[in-house]
């Protein structure tokens, strides 16, 4: 459940920033209240796409058979993993230059007065932080949850992501933009070496992967993944008390291919 909060809380906190930066430039146009509108229909038409594929992922889980079932959940671990190491990478790459690119973009189309292009722009943002938290959360196993936790959960996620956007337009005394990408990348890549562990296990149980050690040591005593404290260090890291040998050298490669990636980014 920590994990599907802190999922909401930091693409929340993502979206209220593309939808802030895209308020205030068009605060500063002369008609831009024109374009006022056309920006919260983006906004909705991001979210509909979001739920749309929500009840696509729901439907999926009442038609497909308990293997497949099996089956489709590795692939979205795997998709979900790969999701947040691509968008770590992206908003390395992107982050310092996405407020002017995206209000190039809506000059470009204020120029030319296609609102609906606006729009197009809008929702594609919004759309893309609201499609990869469905994703996330299905990695994490939120679906699992009742109806009511599940609302519960998104609710103070959106409320402690509001919070957070409040305090960094305040001026980042206490917190920056700066800071909450460096903390928030950090856990991301942490849940995504998490999922990886998780996708690896569910292909050793498959037979795809042989696990060649099984277990590499025991550190149950120290911190048990079957109890509440320690099965949240695991989904979120990839912690294992008893991990196999091919799961481990999977982790390992994992954060050796991410740093290699980094560095060649920051270049």
């Amino acid at each position: 459940m920590g994990n599907a909060l802190f999922i909401i809380w930091r693409e929340s906190a993502e979206a209220m920033l593309v939808v802030g930066i895209l308020y205030a430039w068009l605060k500063r146009q002369p008609d831009g209240h024109k374009g006022m509108r056309y920006l919260w229909g983006g906004v909705a038409a991001g979210v509909g796409l979001a739920l749309v594929l929500a009840a696509l992922m729901l439907g999926m889980m009442q038609w497909l058979s308990a293997d497949s079932m099996e089956y489709f959940q590795l692939g979205m671990v795997t998709v979900a993993a790969l999701l947040i190491m691509q968008m770590v990478l992206w908003m390395r790459r992107h982050g310092r230059t996405l407020k002017r690119d995206l209000e190039q973009g809506l000059q470009q189309n204020l120029e030319t007065a296609n609102w609906w292009g606006m729009l197009t722009v809008v929702a594609l943002a919004v759309g893309r932080e609201s499609a990869e938290t469905v994703v996330f959360l299905y990695g994490v196993g939120l679906e699992q949850q009742s109806l009511a936790s599940t609302l519960q959960v998104i609710a103070i996620g959106l409320l402690l992501a509001s919070v957070t956007f409040w305090l960094l337009q305040k001026g980042g005394r206490w917190l920056s933009w700066q800071a909450f990408f460096r903390v928030s990348e950090l856990l991301l890549l942490l849940l995504a070496g998490g999922l990886l562990v998780n996708a690896a296990e569910k292909m050793m149980n498959f037979g795809w992967l042989p696990p060649l050690i099984d277990p590499v040591w025991d550190s149950s005593a120290l911190l048990d993944d079957s109890t509440s404290a320690g099965n949240f260090i695991a989904t979120l890291t990839g912690y294992r008390a008893h991990p196999a040998l091919s799961v481990l050298l999977a982790y390992l490669t994992y954060w050796l291919a991410m740093w290699g990636l980094m560095r060649r980014t920051n270049r």
